[in-house]
Parts: C-alpha cells; sequence; structure tokens
C-alpha cells in the first residue's frame, strides 16, 4: 500500500515564516475564521455536558457515562463523515449532520431537565456526538488541498493543533463560570449554538464549496485503516485519548472534594496553557526524529506525567502538576497529523483524521468512564494512577509496532493543492 510522504520530511521542522505562508495563503481565510468558530465550543461543550448532569444527578459516575456515551458517538462519525467528505465533498455531509446534531442537542436538553435515567440519557448522549458536524476533520484535510507537502503543510497542521488547544483553555473556562448560571444548561446550549453557526459558514465558504465530489478511493472496509502505520497511530491516539479521559473527570472531582466545584473547568484550563507554549516551541524541532519513536515516546511522557498528578495534596499543587502534564498534549496531536501525512494511502486525508478523531474519542470514552468510577469508589489519585497506566501500557505496544512508521521515498503525497484557483 502506498504512503504519503517521503522519508525526508519525517522530522517535520517548521518556523514562524510557515505559520504567516499557511494562514495567508490564497482561499484559506473564510474557511478558518469558520473553522475557528465551529470548533471553539469542542470542550466546553463536553465538560458543559458532564458538569450539567452531574449537577442533576448527584453522580459523577452518572456523568462520566453520558459523557462516554457521547464520544462513542463522535468515534462513529468522525469515520463515517470523513468517508463521505472524501466522497462528496464537505458541503453536504456537514449541513446535514448540523441539522441532525441541532435535533440531537435538543433531545438531550429536554431529557436531562425532565430527569430521564441514566439508560436513557446515555442514548441521546450517543446520538448528539454522531452527529457532531466533524469541521475539525474536514478543516485538517482541507489544508492537503490548499498547500503542498512540506513545512508550509506542517505548519497549517500544527496551528490546527495549537488552535484547538486555545479551545480547551476558554472552552473548560467557560463551563466552569456557566455551570454556575441560574439554568445548569446554560454552557451546553452556548456551545451547542456556536458550534451550529461555524459549521454551516465553514459548509457555505467558497473554498470548502470547491472541494467537490471525488471518486472512491477503493470501497475497502477498513478504508485508511487498512494501513498498517494507520493502525498503530490509531492506538497511539487511542491512549493519548485515553489519559486525557481520566484526567477530565479526576480533576473536577478534586475540585468537587475541595468544596470548590466552580473550578474544576479553570483547573482542566490549567494544562492547556502549557500546551499551547511548549507545542509552539516543539514545532519549531520536533523530537524524536523518527516518528516510529515520536509516537511511543511523547505518550509514555504524557502517561508518566499525569501519573504525577496523585502527589500534591491542593488544589494550588494540583494546577502545577497540570501544566507540567499538558505540555505534551499538544506536540502528541501535532505528530498524530504529521504521522498521517506517512501512513494514509491517497485519496483518504478526511477519513484518515476521523480514524484518529475516532481513536481519541474512544479513548475518551473509556478513561472517563473507567475514572468516574475509580473517584467515587477509590479516591481520585486512583484515577490519576490508572492513567499513567494505561499510557504506558499502549506506549510499549506503539513502541513494538514502530517498524511499521517507514515511508516509501518515491511516494506521492496524499493531496495536491487543487483548491487554490478554484478559491481565488
Amino acid at each position: 500500500m502506498s504512503q504519503s510522504v517521503s522519508g525526508n520530511s519525517e522530522s517535520h521542522r517548521t518556523t514562524l515564516a510557515d505559520y504567516k505562508a499557511a494562514l495567508t495563503a490564497p482561499g484559506s481565510r473564510g474557511a478558518v475564521v469558520a473553522s475557528l468558530l465551529a470548533r471553539l465550543p469542542i470542550a466546553m461543550i463536553g465538560i458543559s455536558a458532564l458538569l450539567y448532569v452531574q449537577r442533576e444527578t448527584g453522580s459523577f459516575a452518572s456523568a462520566g457515562l453520558v459523557s462516554a456515551g457521547s464520544l462513542v458517538g463522535v468515534s462513529v462519525g468522525a469515520v463515517v463523515q470523513g468517508r463521505l467528505i472524501d466522497r462528496f465533498g464537505p458541503t453536504r455531509p456537514l449541513l446535514t449532520t448540523t441539522v441532525l446534531f441541532a435535533l440531537a442537542m435538543t433531545a438531550l436538553v429536554f431529557a436531562i431537565e425532565a430527569h430521564a435515567p441514566t439508560l436513557v440519557l446515555v442514548p441521546l448522549a450517543f446520538g448528539t456526538g454522531i452527529t457532531e458536524p466533524m469541521v475539525g476533520s474536514a478543516s485538517r484535510a482541507l489544508w492537503t488541498r490548499l498547500l503542498p507537502a512540506g513545512p508550509t503543510r506542517n505548519a497549517a497542521f500544527s496551528y490546527e493543533a495549537i488552535s484547538m488547544e486555545v479551545f480547551f483553555i476558554l472552552g473548560p473556562g467557560f463551563a466552569g463560570l456557566l455551570i454556575a448560571a441560574p439554568w445548569a444548561g446554560t454552557g451546553i446550549v452556548t456551545g451547542s449554538l456556536t458550534m451550529i453557526a461555524g459549521a454551516v459558514l465553514f459548509a457555505l465558504s467558497p473554498t470548502v464549496r470547491a472541494w467537490g465530489p471525488a471518486p472512491s478511493s477503493g470501497g475497502k472496509l477498513l478504508g485508511a485503516l487498512a494501513s498498517p502505520g494507520m493502525r498503530t497511530l490509531a492506538l497511539a491516539a487511542l491512549g493519548f485519548g485515553a489519559v486525557i479521559g481520566f484526567v477530565e473527570v479526576a480533576v473536577p472531582a478534586a475540585a468537587t472534594e475541595a468544596g470548590n466545584t466552580s473550578i474544576g473547568g479553570l483547573l482542566l484550563s490549567a494544562w492547556s496553557v502549557s500546551s499551547v507554549a511548549f507545542g509552539v516551541a516543539y514545532s519549531l524541532r520536533p523530537w524524536p526524529r523518527q516518528m516510529g519513536l515520536r509516537l511511543p515516546v511523547l505518550l509514555a511522557g504524557f502517561g508518566a506525567l499525569v501519573a504525577l498528578l496523585a502527589l500534591p495534596g491542593s488544589l494550588w499543587g494540583l494546577a502545577l502538576a497540570m501544566l507540567a502534564a499538558g505540555a505534551l498534549i499538544t506536540p502528541q496531536s501535532t505528530t498524530h497529523s504529521a504521522a498521517i501525512e506517512i501512513a494514509a494511502p491517497k485519496g483518504t486525508a478526511a477519513e484518515a483524521f476521523g480514524w484518529v478523531l475516532t481513536a481519541v474519542t474512544l479513548g475518551l470514552a473509556f478513561g472517563q468512564s473507567i475514572s468516574g468510577y475509580l473517584v467515587e469508589h477509590a479516591g481520585t489519585d486512583a484515577a490519576f494512577l490508572a492513567a499513567g497506566a494505561v499510557g504506558f501500557a499502549l506506549a510499549a505496544v506503539v513502541w513494538l509496532l514502530r517498524g511499521t512508521f517507514r515511508p516509501k521515498p518515491s511516494a506521492p503525497a496524499v493531496e495536491t493543492p487543487e483548491l487554490v484557483g478554484a478559491a481565488r
């Protein structure tokens, strides 16, 4: 199976000039702005839903299960939407799913307000997840059409990851503040409306509409995941998501135990601050150079730093430890995007990003559901230690499979910048 980039680009080093070139590329401006609006509330919706359900049910275990249901839905929707986007272009799939998402989210909010049992809330949450418009996958895949392979495209991928971390700084903070509003559902509704507006604007932007239908890339059941390198990447993304999932439940629980529930979202924002700062520096000189080593090394380091969250005895100490752990978030996100360039078969860019998102969200769902149980039965420290153990275990598996990342020097890029002329 053909790979996507040549081996001489594996370091994926960029400069600040590459960021400017990417963001000022012809046809990029409208799509970039709309994508920002659509992706801004991603973290806000998740944390708002978690806190909203916990407020109404009084149980972090129930809240974790509902959140996990949504994430499982996202994991399914990411791949399905990715294939549809590769096949038909983004506009029709995104507009359709946006309408369905609005209906599903309305049903979930009414069910929460009616104090429906967890068995009802979980499938409704799954519905919101599977219909969530995958603007992030489409946006990343769009860069493979706007920009040629090389440092500028790598800078665009890094920008996508760094901007997401900015949203993960703002999102939990907004969620923590809005949960204190007179109505606990304020955060989830505000975030959903913002996502809907951004998705519609992105789908209707000229550059995105110029991305028309394309011939099927082969019709295989596994699609992009048929590549051995993509399967290894999916395992790394699964571990990344699982570690974060444990933390996203354990940190708000630690804040609640300390008698300050509203600070939980702000604590989650803390590690996104260091993630952004270190992510920019890391993109200038990524390490290790070989992708097969970079994936397991970053995941193992992340697991180790998260395990250390069990040590602090105060919220201030936890915040400092979160800053340290966050340093390896954006480097992993940018590495996942760069790895797709190596591993994804030609013509499967959106689906490949969908598989990575699927793996991350399945990891999040696993981590959140197990963490909710551990928090209620063994305490937050047990959840942090379990997160570290899961990260180490999957990093070991990825290390054993490192040989699957051996790009062929003669292979073509994933896509060509065919939309530049159409977008002018």
